[in-house]
């Protein structure tokens, strides 16, 4: 009997031991390639216990970018949005994907909340611009292009309806066009996060283009540390400030990398949709952080355009967390909202 007893508790820790000899440590993967005209990075730690291969879980996450894609891209001529936008026939509504009309929701609400400065209907100036598929329209007829576009653009001559679990879309200028250029990636972002977590990561970073969201914790057990950049015109690199990014999502705007110059004037890739001209304020980026990176990057955009303080105003009004940084004559000067900083001060 003692004899079973003395096998059986070796064979307990040999068990023991195999098991914790089989455990894997945990690892950081990092998937990365290209979507929306720029990058991704996708990383995640691995413990040992994921049903998928790191090779399925890239292959997935290029499923879900294609798709996006191929609803909202301006760049695709057969995406789902493109189709739209060549669609000429007005008060008649077509049925839209649940995706579509997500992104579409939200850009309608933030346009409210930045005091329209976020308006995805303002695709045809951006065009004339020359920040769209089109080529940029020569200066010469650009104050009679402007005047004329300026007329198919408003979030007021769009439409978005929901019949049970439909949805459907409608335009009230044949001209009307749609730019998601200023939410898809955001989107974009969400939609590869839930199918990770889907396969069952529960600490990763997830980025496209900047725009950006966390969950859990890095290798290191610490909340994931991101890096807001100072930004330069002479394409050094700085950083003005890092935050630790725990379940939220960020995303950033600025003048300072997508641009045109032109008889000395530098013009900015946003544009102001109640002037159709690219913004020309001190305003060199602002980052915001919120639980979903759709409204971070609609929102990024929307108070970029509005400007430092208008932006400051409306971050205080709706608590929004906010980090802004401004071209002074002494250099780059950053600001905060007070949530923002609440949220900084509580890392510290």
């Amino acid at each position: 009997m003692k004899l079973q007893k003395m096998m059986t508790s070796a064979l307990v820790a040999f068990s023991t031991l195999l098991l914790v000899a089989c455990e894997k440590s945990p690892e950081m993967v990092t998937l990365t390639g290209k979507t929306m005209g720029t990058t991704y990075s996708v990383k995640y730690i691995d413990n040992g216990q994921f049903q998928i291969k790191s090779e399925a879980m890239h292959a997935g996450i290029e499923s879900v970018l294609r798709d996006v894609n191929n609803k909202m891209s301006t760049y695709i001529a057969s995406s789902e949005l493109s189709m739209f936008n060549q669609y000429t026939q007005i008060d008649t509504p077509i049925e839209i994907s649940a995706d579509l009309a997500t992104v579409l929701a939200e850009s309608i609400r933030l346009n409210k909340v930045t005091d329209g400065a976020l308006d995805v209907t303002i695709g045809p100036i951006v065009n004339l611009w020359g920040f769209g598929p089109e080529k940029r329209t020569t200066p010469e007829s650009m104050e009679e292009q402007l005047e004329k576009r300026r007329a198919w653009v408003g979030i007021e001559k769009l439409v978005l309806t929901q019949e049970g679990e439909k949805f459907f879309l409608q335009k009230a200028v044949p001209q009307l066009y749609i730019d998601l250029s200023s939410i898809a990636k955001g989107f974009g972002v969400d939609k590869v996060s839930a199918y990770v977590s889907s396969q069952g990561a529960d600490n990763y970073l997830v980025e496209i283009g900047g725009e950006i969201r966390a969950k859990g914790k890095n290798l290191e057990g610490k909340d994931w540390q991101i890096a807001i950049e100072k930004p330069s015109f002479d394409g050094s690199r700085a950083v003005s400030q890092i935050i630790g990014l725990k379940n939220l999502a960020m995303a950033t705007s600025g003048n300072y990398r997508n641009y045109f110059e032109e008889n000395g004037r530098r013009f900015s890739h946003e544009i102001d949709p109640k002037t159709g001209y690219p913004i020309d304020h001190r305003l060199a980026s602002i980052t915001v952080l919120a639980d979903s990176t759709m409204t971070a990057d609609g929102l990024s955009t929307g108070l970029y355009v509005l400007g430092e303080e208008k932006a400051l105003e409306v971050a205080e009004k709706y608590n929004l967390l906010v980090y802004l940084i401004t071209k002074t004559e002494k250099g780059f000067e950053a600001r905060m909202s007070s949530a923002f900083e609440k949220l900084l001060n509580s890392q510290h």
